[in-house]
């Protein structure tokens, strides 16, 4: 499974592929405005950190305005996929911009039946949102087996990134099913090292080597 980076944070992208476990990048109007810096810049140095797929995301409506705008998004870098939204509309697009060869992220999606919609229009990635999900007292990760499950069913190309991941369980449950990758936050990314027991094991390995050293 595949783990993007779900921030427009430079340091914390650049942490994560120090550590060799950041395959890619997803980000959107939220995380952009929070990081504060010009888009198209942040985009480019963003992929070039990562050389790997960097979601940006249109904030157009129509289809056509969406198409225009992810035909300039791509043009950023060849690392860019460009994110639509699940609307017919953005559907639309993502048919039109597949032809082209430009790589596309159907986001908001929030069951099968919309991502079986996105794999037929040809998007590249499918993101269903599970905390969101969660938060509405759905069950999220029940909607990305069942993606999973479609998509396998037909054969169907378009990879399942799971998507508003809230904490480490998302991401153990999105390895279980076979996800094609998980986007997370760097918090969540941090907690993935965490277990008391490997702290307590480090603490007694080094007390030990002590009293051996001191001869106590």
């Amino acid at each position: 499974m595949k783990i993007f980076l779900d921030t427009a944070k430079i340091d914390e992208i650049k942490k994560g592929v120090e550590w060799g476990l950041v395959d890619g990048v997803t980000t959107n109007p939220t995380l952009i405005a929070k990081a504060g810096t010009p888009f198209k810049e942040t985009i480019k140095e963003i992929c070039q950190i990562v050389r790997g797929p960097v979601s940006a995301e249109v904030v157009s409506l129509d289809w056509q305005e969406m198409v225009k705008e992810a035909r300039e998004l791509a043009k950023i870098d060849d690392y860019v996929v460009v994110k639509i939204p699940m609307t017919p509309d953005g559907l639309k697009a993502v048919k039109i911009l597949s032809a082209e060869g430009i790589k596309t992220n159907v986001t908001l999606v929030f069951s099968a039946n919309q991502a079986l919609l996105a794999a037929k229009a040809g998007a590249t990635y499918v993101s269903p949102f599970v905390g969101r999900m969660d938060d509405i007292a759905n069950d999220g990760m029940g909607i990305v087996d069942e993606i999973i499950t479609i998509y396998s069913n037909y054969g169907f190309e378009t990879e399942v990134i799971v998507a508003s991941v809230r904490h480490p369980k998302h991401v153990l449950e999105s390895a279980l099913m076979g996800a094609d990758i998980v986007t997370i936050p760097f918090n969540v990314l941090e907690k993935l090292f965490h277990h008391p027991m490997t702290e307590i094991g480090i603490k007694r390995f080094l007390d030990d080597w002590k009293k051996y050293q001191t001869g106590r």
